[in-house]
């Protein structure tokens, strides 16, 4: 398996991967949306795909990283909002990679820091986001707005 940036060809694959992201977090499938939305981001070149190939364009993961800054530091970030295995992919060790990547792609790019959300019901990818040293804020709370 080969951890690497997104390219071109990967678009539906990736866009298949995100689909069933936005699924898992019980959003309606629309395969549509998620070839538009990947497309997007990439053309505007205001996300990082990292990709988990099983050989022979076999995607079986992503992740994507949004540039953003903490402002308290005063310095760039990356915000890690989507990662996803696809089921027959996993306990194979293809989050970890993909995670592990992210990270070293971050060092490289400047940035001092990674962010991540999770479901709180999402105990599998905590424990594994704890076991790479990542650790829970138990100071700040999350807030969301809905504009729609």
């Amino acid at each position: 398996m080969e951890i690497r940036r997104y390219e071109q060809r990967d678009l539906v694959p990736v866009a298949q991967l995100f689909n069933d992201y936005r699924e898992f977090y019980d959003q309606r499938p629309d395969q549509a949306l998620a070839i538009r939305f990947i497309a997007e981001r990439q053309q505007a070149d205001d996300s990082v795909i990292l990709v988990a190939d099983s050989g022979g364009g076999q995607l079986v993961g992503f992740c994507q990283l949004y540039p953003s800054f903490c402002s308290v530091a005063a310095a760039p970030i990356y915000v890690l909002y989507d990662l996803f295995v696809a089921p027959d992919a996993r306990r194979s060790g293809v989050a970890r990679s993909l995670l592990k990547t992210a990270a070293a792609r971050a060092k490289t790019d400047g940035r001092v820091r990674m962010d991540l959300t999770t479901a709180k019901t999402n105990v599998k990818a905590q424990a594994l986001y704890e076991s790479l040293g990542w650790s829970r804020d138990e100071i700040f709370y999350t807030y969301n707005l809905n504009l729609d």
